[in-house]
């Protein structure tokens, strides 16, 4: 925490980290959306858009309300205080998804540098390894930074991409919209996967919560977490309703649709931006992986771990991950993958996280939300009890 935190930093930093996280390479595109929201429909699509914001928000809220009260920085802090012992079940399902995820990016790193310059696949996936651990070892300011830039450049792509479709392409869009009033199947449960899967992103990004104040900044922060992270999708799936049938099985969406503007630098500018989003992602992802190693090491040690040590493990990671989509195709891995580790992600975050917020409620009248810090009781929840296992104490190793 800092008490020089300005406001941009208490109320939009969380949730434009928290956007970076989820927009990725699938969300860019658009293979994300065609995967879960069209399925249901152009109303049923945009309904489950919603849900999924919804969700996003509350669990955003409660997340940054019980990492300010516990002082947690990073995720294996924050899980050893809600899960007790059992906190390594959820580092499993969120190392899982990170190398899903990652190898989604590679995979749509080396199409784009094929696609842009000419390059073979490889070249794109090793480039995108290489910023991504540049920006992870130069530290957490330049992180913030990037979140910042980054988010500018993106929002502005996003808004002028829009304009142009639904200038020339409007007409379907509206005309697929007026067809049907109904909200098509399974459209909540869509929204609930969808949100599942990316719920990860709310404590992957808990470096940013340093900048929280009080208790009124965490809420308008998550708050505003799921609004900042849809609304890009909710306005790209409008452009994409347009394109139906044929957009549903196009690996990239949005070379489908751009491709019919005849903009050939506007379609260029746009694979930058899709860049842009998975160096986001994959800087944000390895930044929370990089805060866990780093306390763990300490703990052990009592120094921190060298540049060349955590440059070595990011790398690492990154490595192994992207390589794995040498033999998976981008919409294989979202279709099968995703799915999965949204229901393990579930389990293991957001089911505790709302028992435990319902017990405080209930049982301490909010007491480890509001207290102030340094005046707060033990935070590890009667949850870790009944589950048969108990809480670490403070000079336990892991």
């Amino acid at each position: 925490m800092t008490a020089a935190a300005s406001r941009f930093q208490r109320y939009l930093l969380p949730g434009l980290a928290f956007k970076s996280a989820v927009i990725g390479g699938g969300y860019a595109t658009g293979r994300e959306l065609a995967e879960f929201f069209l399925p249901s429909g152009p109303w049923g699509g945009l309904a489950a858009m919603v849900l999924s914001m919804l969700i996003w928000s509350v669990i955003c809220i409660l997340t940054f309300l019980l990492a300010r009260a516990i002082r947690a920085n990073d995720y294996r802090t924050f899980f050893r205080h809600l899960l007790g012992r059992g906190w390594w079940t959820f580092e499993v399902a969120y190392l899982a998804l990170i190398v899903v995820v990652l190898a989604v990016f590679g995979a749509a790193a080396g199409e784009l540098a094929a696609t842009m310059f000419g390059w073979p696949r490889i070249v794109g996936t090793l480039v995108l390894v290489a910023i991504i651990t540049g920006v992870v070892q130069a530290g957490t300011n330049a992180v913030e930074r990037m979140f910042k830039l980054m988010s500018a450049f993106m929002y502005l792509v996003y808004a002028i991409a829009a304009c142009l479709i639904l200038y020339r392409f409007g007409g379907g869009a509206m005309a697929q919209l007026s067809n049907t009033h109904e909200l098509g199947q399974d459209w909540v449960l869509n929204g609930v996967t969808y949100a599942g899967y990316n719920m990860f992103a709310a404590v992957s990004i808990l470096l940013v919560v340093r900048h929280l104040l009080c208790r009124r900044d965490a809420v308008i922060a998550g708050a505003l977490a799921g609004p900042l992270a849809i609304l890009p999708a909710i306005v790209f799936y409008i452009c994409m309703i347009a394109f139906l049938p044929d957009i549903a099985d196009a690996p990239l969406p949005s070379d489908l649709m751009l491709g019919q503007l005849g903009l050939p630098w506007f379609q260029w500018l746009f694979r930058l931006m899709i860049m842009v989003a998975l160096v986001e992602t994959g800087v944000t992802l390895m930044a929370s992986v990089d805060g866990r190693i780093s306390v763990n090491w300490k703990e052990r040690t009592g120094a921190a771990p060298g540049r060349g040590m955590r440059v070595a493990i990011i790398a690492a990671i990154l490595l192994m991950a992207v390589f794995l989509a040498d033999g998976i195709g981008l919409v294989a891995l979202i279709a099968k993958g995703y799915r999965l580790l949204a229901y393990a992600i579930l389990a293991t975050y957001v089911v505790p996280l709302l028992a435990y917020s319902a017990w405080q409620i209930w049982t301490r009248r909010g007491q480890a939300f509001t207290a102030p810090v340094g005046e707060l009781p033990d935070p590890r929840p009667a949850l870790v009890d009944a589950l048969g296992a108990h809480p670490p104490q403070a000079k336990t190793r892991n």
